[in-house]
């Protein structure tokens, strides 16, 4: 098969899209032929060596988030075909113990990944365990698949499960125009909380206003926590679900109302941080929260409110540019530049 793959750490310069070894699927597994694959900021980090999870080998086919066709089945499956169009959950928590990739889900451990510690989407096709792929409507098309795993997983779980989100309560996001955040907004919206977003610039404000947010502003000449307690009434905001790391921390943690909560679930600036004020911290009764990696039996459920909500107009997939993926060297550019003003996409045989 082709795939976009790398061989050493570095710039974009290091993708290569030349043939690679066709996947061998074990008895619970599909071969799935991939149409579509999301673009992910870890795609990044991990080329430039920057981080990598535990397990990542060299070399490589990122793409953690896919769509496409099934092609091949173990012989033990019988509740995915050929021919059905499908998603895949990346994550290797919760496969069959007859999967090849059974041994690879320990949540706290060494969780395998498919296209971060195994090969992905990047490639022409991709071996996946049979109870990790997901039926797609027929009429919902395999971009707006591609960009829904990571990023909707990882948001669901942070805002929900980790963060308690509840109808009625007030969100602080920020990124507005990153896969998690373009993620949050929507799910908070349809949550019924106010969400509150900060961006890079106006241009991606209008992103998050478009998408629902009750308020907006850019973040970089700005003191955030006096803007958070201008549009909540001096109250500030009940969770913060924070990505960014180091430099929005601080403002993050003060914008945060009594019995508010802070979770975070990146560190895109950095990976350290302090705490300026344990007072603040127990005179509020404030929470900080780390978020950990969702469930895979969470991902029929969430997949679903998903392809309904695309459906009836209340998300959108936000893809601002897609790719043909012997381009995706160009895409990654794009994506690393921060000036995307959505989700970026690469398609196989286009």
């Amino acid at each position: 098969m082709k795939a976009l793959f790398y061989s050493e750490h570095g710039s974009a310069d290091v993708l290569r899209y030349e043939n690679q070894p066709d996947p061998v699927i074990g008895p619970a597994d599909v071969l799935i032929q991939v149409a579509a694959t999301g673009l992910n900021r870890l795609d990044i980090v991990q080329r430039h060596g920057w981080f990598t999870l535990p397990g990542f080998t060299l070399p490589h086919i990122a793409g953690m988030d896919m769509a496409g066709t099934v092609v091949d089945i173990g012989s033990d499956v019988s509740e995915i075909q050929t021919g059905d169009r499908v998603v895949v959950d990346p994550s290797l928590h919760a496969v069959s113990t007859k999967s090849s990739f059974a041994g690879h889900g320990e949540r706290y451990g060494e969780l395998g990944v498919l296209g971060a510690t195994h090969p992905g989407g990047y490639g022409e096709l991709c071996a996946v365990s049979a109870d990790h792929v997901h039926r797609m409507p027929a009429d919902l098309s395999f971009a707006d698949a591609a960009v829904f795993p990571t990023a909707w997983m990882t948001t669901h779980h942070a805002l929900f499960r980790v963060g308690e989100l509840r109808t009625g309560e007030t969100l602080l996001l920020h990124g507005a125009t990153s896969a998690l955040t373009l993620a949050a907004t929507q799910l908070g919206v349809a949550a019924g909380a106010k969400v509150f977003v900060t961006a890079a610039s106006e241009e991606k404000c209008v992103v998050a206003t478009d998408l629902g947010a009750t308020a907006t502003t850019t973040n970089r000449d700005l003191d955030v926590t006096s803007w958070v307690m201008q549009q909540t009434g001096g109250q500030g905001v009940n969770m913060v679900l924070d990505h960014v790391g180091p430099a929005l921390w601080e403002p993050s943690l003060f914008a945060l109302a009594p019995q508010g909560r802070l979770v975070t679930c990146g560190n895109t600036t950095g990976d350290s941080v302090s705490i300026p004020s344990l007072g603040f911290l127990f005179q509020r009764g404030v929470q900080i929260k780390g978020s950990d990696a969702y469930f895979s039996t969470d991902f029929a459920d969430v997949w679903s409110r998903y392809c309904q909500g695309i459906n009836q107009g209340q998300f959108s997939s936000q893809i601002y540019r897609q790719y043909p993926i012997e381009n995706g060297a160009q895409a990654q550019r794009e994506l690393e530049s921060g000036n995307a003003l959505g989700r970026m996409v690469l398609l196989h045989g286009s």
